[in-house]
């Protein structure tokens, strides 16, 4: 499926975020286990990346698997960690094919050593793309990562390395996982969810928010599509009276 018309090329948010959510219920749906749904999940992250970075946008950021997703039950984690291993090796050469880089943030010393091996040499050997960045949230938590860049900035400061009097949000952001990564413009959820699962917390102050009720599975590029669409027709202020131009932001 083409770019739609309607589309402005010249107008798409640089950095979009999607929490991928209702693998389960479709499975459930399906009259399968949950650990189905996850696999089919897999077909929606590639139609997804391919119409993202066709279309121009810079970086897609993925809601993998959060810190709290370890309360899951052991059969159903290590199944997916199965799967995140096999996929990443398996899509690496797809990656390289469409110039496309990745890379992860979250807790990831918290995964198995397996899956940060095959993790650490996809990021090694996509590092060189310029296409789009394509971000894996893997064990991540935004609590635990504010947390932690507080922790690592007190420690600098302690050191004599950072003057508490300067620090600001531009310093602050730089100690968080996403450092020179863009705020995301644009944050997609499935399932029909209203809420934001302790997802990038800091750097979704201004994101514009869209809601599908598509479980993740079912989610294709038009309903990528979709959701660029009604950013587009959305006026951006950012706390000011006019809205902001694609230059000015």
């Amino acid at each position: 499926m083409s770019i739609p018309q309607s589309i402005d090329t010249q107008n798409l948010p640089h950095h979009v975020a999607i929490i991928m959510d209702g693998n389960g219920r479709w499975a459930r749906k399906h009259g399968k286990v949950r650990t189905f749904g996850h696999k089919h999940g897999v077909t929606a992250v590639r139609d997804t990346t391919e119409a993202a970075a066709e279309m121009g946008i810079k970086f897609l950021t993925l809601y993998a698997f959060s810190a709290e997703n370890w309360n899951r039950p052991r059969i159903e984690i290590n199944a997916l960690m199965e799967l995140l291993i096999q996929t990443i090796s398996k899509e690496t050469k797809t990656l390289n094919d469409n110039n496309i880089r990745l890379q992860a943030i979250g807790d990831l010393d918290s995964l198995p050593k397996s899956c940060v091996r095959q993790l650490d040499d996809s990021i090694a050997s996509t590092s060189d793309n310029t296409r789009m960045t394509l971000i894996l949230a893997l064990s991540y938590s935004a609590r635990w990562e504010i947390v932690r860049a507080a922790r690592r900035l007190a420690e600098a400061a302690a050191a004599g390395s950072v003057d508490p009097a300067r620090v600001d949000e531009k310093m602050f952001s730089e100690y968080l996982a996403t450092a020179g990564i863009p705020d995301p413009e644009l944050l997609i959820r499935t399932s029909g969810e209203y809420r934001i699962s302790n997802f990038l917390l800091w750097q979704i102050a201004y994101t514009e928010l869209y809601f599908t009720d598509k479980l993740w599975p079912d989610f294709r590029r038009e309903d990528f599509f979709d959701a660029i669409e009604s950013y587009q027709k959305r006026e951006r202020r950012f706390g000011d009276v006019n809205p902001k131009t694609p230059a000015q932001r």
